[in-house]
Formats: C-alpha cells, sequence, structure tokens
C-alpha cells in the first residue's frame, strides 16, 4: 500500500513536471473532415439522444459541422511532438500545447492544415494558490417570496410565468463561466439542481475552489430559497463549465468555451448563459477591432452563433465597457442569433458601464436589457449582496428565457430570440443603447399563445 502511495506520488510529480513544460498553445485550423470515419446517416454515433432530439423537434439537420474532428488528423498532430488541449468540431480546430513553435511550423505542412495561430503563452507570474473563502451562511430573510431578487424580475413581468407554473421544470441550462466558489458549500444554494460540472481551463480541478464570478452568476438564475432569494430559473436544471482562466487573458480561453459549448449540445443543454466577453488581451496584437465585430471573426462569436443551429439559445452579456475608450459589445456579444444583454439599474436606466452597440454589420446591439446596476445575487460567504456588471443582466435574462421556452416548447430557438426582442418595450425604435429594450415575458407568452408558430416573433 505504501509502495503503491509513492508511485502515485511520483507519477503527480511527473505530471505536474510535464505541465510545466507548456509554455504555447496554438490552434490548428484544419481543411475539411474528409478523413472521417462517421457518416451523416447514422448521427447515434456522434451524437447523444437528447441532441438528436433537439434538432428533430426544432427541424434542424444534422449537417457536417456535427461530425467529430477526423481522429486521423488528430493524431497526425500529436505524433509531431505535441499535446492535444481539445478539439472543436463545429469550427473544425486542434488545440494543442507545447514548448518548441518549431513543430508548429512542422504541423503547418501537413495537407490537411489550413492555418495555424498561437492562443496562448505562459504567463511570468506564478499562479497563486486557491484557498476557498469563509462561510457565514446567514442570508437575511425578507417579506418577500422572491428576497430582493423581486424588482430585478418584476421589471420584465417574468414573475408572471413563475405563477403560471413555468419556473424552469424539465429545462436544462449551462453556465459557461468562470469558477463557481463554494456553490457546494452555501446551505442557501444546497437546493440548486446540478447535473454535473466540467473545468475545460483545468480538466479535473475543484471548479468550486476556483473564482467566485460563475459562482455569483448562477445564484441570479437558480437561487430558490424562499424570503431569502429566487432566481429567475429556479427549477431548471444546471450544468456548471468553466472555461476562464482569470489568471491571464488569452485567445485560447475562446477555444475552451468552444469545447464548453459543444459539450453543452452533446449534454442535451436548452440554454446557455456566458457572462463572458473578450476585446483585449495579454498580447495586444490580438486585440479586436470595431470591424472584427461581425460575428465571426472571434472564434467565440462563430461558436455562439452556431448554437441555435443546433437548437439552443445563447444568452450573453454585453460587455462593461460603456464608459472606456472602447465603448462597444464584447465578443461573444456580436455574434448571430444570440441573445446580446446590456445592463440597466432597478428604475430602468442604463448603468454607464454598459457597452453600446451596432455590430460592424449594423446589427441592432445590444439586444434587450435587465437589470445589472445594483443586481441582486449571492456572495462567497453565503450572504446576499449587490452587485454592478452586465455579467448578471445576462444570467437574470436567461432564466426568464427558459420559463419562457418552457411556455413555448412548439417554439424554436431562433423563434424564442426573436420573440424576446419584439417583446422588449423600445421594439418601435431600437437602438444601440438599450437594444429591443426591457423584454416582457407575460406578454410574449401571450403573443405566443394567439399567433401561428410562423407568425411568432414577427412585428405586428
Amino acid at each position: 500500500m505504501r509502495k503503491l502511495a509513492l508511485i502515485a506520488l511520483t507519477l503527480v510529480a511527473i505530471g505536474v513536471s510535464a505541465a510545466k513544460q507548456d509554455t504555447l498553445k496554438y490552434r490548428i485550423s484544419l481543411r475539411d473532415k474528409a478523413a472521417t470515419t462517421y457518416s451523416l446517416d447514422k448521427p447515434e454515433q456522434f451524437l447523444s439522444e437528447k441532441a438528436i432530439a433537439r434538432r428533430e423537434r426544432q427541424n434542424l439537420v444534422i449537417d457536417s459541422t456535427d461530425l467529430p474532428v477526423c481522429s486521423k488528423y488528430v493524431d497526425a498532430i500529436r505524433k509531431k511532438g505535441v499535446r492535444i488541449v481539445t478539439t472543436g468540431k463545429w469550427d473544425n480546430f486542434v488545440t494543442v500545447a507545447c514548448n518548441d513553435s518549431t513543430v508548429i511550423d512542422k504541423i503547418a505542412r501537413l495537407p490537411f492544415v489550413r492555418a495555424t495561430e498561437r492562443v496562448w503563452k505562459a504567463p511570468a507570474d506564478k499562479r497563486t494558490e486557491l484557498k476557498r473563502d469563509s462561510l457565514v451562511n446567514n442570508p437575511t430573510k425578507s417579506d418577500s417570496l422572491y428576497g430582493p431578487a423581486f424588482k430585478q424580475i418584476q421589471m420584465s413581468n417574468a414573475q408572471k410565468l413563475h405563477e403560471a407554473g413555468f419556473k424552469g421544470q424539465g429545462m436544462t441550462i449551462a453556465v459557461i463561466d468562470a469558477g463557481f466558489h463554494n456553490v457546494d458549500r452555501i446551505t442557501a444554494m444546497n437546493n440548486i439542481r446540478i447535473l454535473g460540472v466540467k473545468d475545460f481551463v483545468e480538466p479535473g480541478s475543484d471548479i468550486y475552489a476556483q473564482g467566485s464570478h460563475g459562482m455569483a452568476v448562477l445564484s441570479c438564475i437558480a437561487m430558490n430559497q424562499p424570503d431569502v432569494m429566487i432566481g429567475t430559473a429556479p427549477e431548471a436544471s444546471f450544468w456548471l463549465l468553466r472555461s476562464e482562466d482569470e489568471a491571464s487573458e488569452n485567445l485560447v480561453e475562446q477555444d475552451y468555451w468552444a469545447a464548453a459549448i459543444e459539450f453543452a449540445d452533446s449534454v442535451g443543454v436548452d440554454v446557455v448563459n456566458t457572462s463572458l466577453g473578450y476585446y483585449t488581451f495579454d498580447d495586444p496584437s490580438k486585440n479586436y477591432e470595431y470591424r472584427d465585430l461581425d460575428g465571426h471573426h472571434a472564434l467565440m462569436s462563430r461558436q455562439a452563433g452556431k448554437a441555435a443551429d443546433k437548437g439552443m439559445i445563447v444568452v450573453c452579456s454585453a460587455g462593461n465597457s460603456g464608459a472606456s475608450s472602447w465603448k462597444k459589445i464584447t465578443a461573444p456579444g456580436d455574434a448571430e442569433n444570440v441573445l446580446t444583454v446590456g445592463a440597466i439599474d432597478k428604475r430602468g436606466v442604463l448603468a454607464p458601464f454598459s457597452s453600446i452597440g451596432n455590430t460592424a454589420d449594423n446589427r441592432v446591439k445590444p439586444d434587450v436589457v435587465a437589470v445589472g446596476l445594483g443586481a441582486d445575487v449571492m456572495g462567497t460567504d453565503g450572504n446576499l449582496r449587490k452587485a454592478n456588471g452586465t455579467s448578471f443582466s445576462s444570467p437574470i435574462l436567461c432564466g426568464m428565457v427558459t420559463c419562457l421556452w418552457q411556455a413555448c416548447p412548439q417554439l424554436t430557438a431562433k423563434e424564442i430570440i426573436e420573440l424576446v426582442r419584439q417583446s422588449g418595450d423600445r421594439v418601435e425604435y431600437p437602438d444601440n443603447i438599450y437594444g429591443y429594450g426591457v423584454p416582457d415575458m407575460w406578454k410574449a407568452y401571450n403573443k405566443s399563445l394567439s399567433s401561428d408558430p410562423s407568425s411568432v416573433g414577427k412585428g405586428e
């Protein structure tokens, strides 16, 4: 037994040493999937039952983007002396790690490789040891069923969906974010229906010991403690997925995000919330320009835009750059067929930090707005607190959208997205600040009842 323990310790040490050798990561974009061993006629070989059922329900075609990255190509790349970090089938790429850039030159010459791009360089600063925050677990109770969060739900009439019995039951939400600090130990969160967790940044790490951003985001949707706080979809089920590396800002985080949303597809997720946005990086040469906000330049935007084609709804934050020199939305907020959410306070006034649109190809962004200034969230100590950011307006809306879709199961992802836009209080004059405005979820639901599916989401 003692010998086995020593062997295990040795293996761990070797693993840590090997990990330290990875100083570079590259995205290898592939030309095709010509060497695939899969067939579109047999989707059950590469898609889960839930993913297939979601496509069939919405009459969506299973196409070549659903085929896995060719294993023959992945093996050939690995044999050049790199470690495979992840793969992305929708955009057809392989992300690799190494410590010798000349290896990438050899990979670039492979006939099936279209392009290579460095997406990560090891930061000079060493990572700090993760420590759990101390718990108090004594949140203040109120006379309101929703606690202090009632106003951020009432502004969109989502409480009426709850009263009608639509609280997210049977719906699955993926929260793709940074860490979910102490979610497993906060007593007020112990009845959240968590189906599973997965870390794409550091596979196998304790996602509950990472940063707190994802935890606060989750609380906006999932809290289900009467008289303490009720979130916007308190009876939904959740996958908690980590793609954000808070230690640095590099393009590789979009590779992780791509893997995360494809995983969400595979486990049958209906709605995805991502309160992440990118436009500047540790390597300034990778920074985005306004012209890049076209929904296609950033990998993350391309992936988010494909989600509706797979039958999922993506809700994302607009960004917090409204008061900075950048001002604009951040990727993936520029993506097509997603709901990009700006921030307002509980009086309906725009938060000064809320990023503005439009996209480079002149689509209206943000799509809608929700409370993100003085939003009520859970803190890592188990007590409620206030928070600012479109990071919170996004999940507040995400839960509402989930309940709306539960109430309107006959609609497709794209129809729900358009229905939400058309229920905004500025639908007659959308702009690049509020978008279509504050959506009225009860109005949207009633419109769905009185309309043919083909007309839902269209102006009257």
